[in-house]
């Protein structure tokens, strides 16, 4: 088989299992726990989740079944980059899981905490606050090595900076509120999306 034809084939594996266990567990969390509705986070982070997130997943839809579409996109790399950069997203797959598997019923849809929000500081919550930003992005910036493609590879960073100065101080001010010193405690101790950046 190809090497262009086996790497899309275990993307789009490595791709759909990241929907699936989201899926999975998103579902899972609706019946143990009261659902927030997208709508009580406002339309224009609706709007803006929407803005960033479908032309991300077309590009990554069209580097699997329609390489052709996008070879502008291309940046030169060594196959074996692309090779080692598999068993970097195969990690993040696994890191989402744990992630999933350790928050259970706290996952949102928002970053609004519900009113029955535990505080999670376990498995990959002991390492860093927000891990499934953390997994997300390392699942992008593996993905854009493996296609060789500066749009994914731009999306990354773009999210990277997105989270860090818009989603998590939003979602940080719910949970500070929810659980006071007991966060601020925690904020201390533990990096936001990197283990070693406080």
């Amino acid at each position: 088989m190809e090497l262009a034809l086996l790497l899309r084939l275990l993307v789009l594996i490595l791709f759909g299992s990241t929907f699936l266990i989201s899926g999975l567990y998103r579902k899972r969390a609706r019946i143990e726990k009261e659902i927030i509705e997208r709508k009580e986070e406002g339309w224009l982070a609706f709007i803006m989740r929407m803005v960033a997130a479908v032309p991300l997943f077309l590009m990554i839809l069209m580097n699997i079944f329609f390489p052709e579409w996008v070879v502008w996109s291309k940046f030169d790399l060594p196959d074996w980059i692309s090779l080692i950069s598999v068993i970097l997203a195969l990690v993040s797959v696994i890191w989402l899981w744990w992630v999933f598997h350790t928050i259970g019923g706290n996952i949102s849809e928002t970053v609004l905490t519900k009113e029955s929000h535990e505080l999670v500081t376990s498995g990959p919550y002991r390492l860093v606050r927000h891990p499934l930003y953390s997994g997300a992005l390392f699942f992008l910036f593996s993905i854009s090595l493996i296609f060789k493609d500066w749009v994914i590879f731009f999306y990354t960073l773009a999210g990277l900076v997105a989270f860090r100065l818009l989603v998590i101080p939003a979602e940080e001010e719910q949970l500070l509120e929810a659980f006071g010193e007991d966060y601020e405690c925690y904020q201390s101790q533990t990096g936001a999306i990197f283990p070693w950046l406080r």
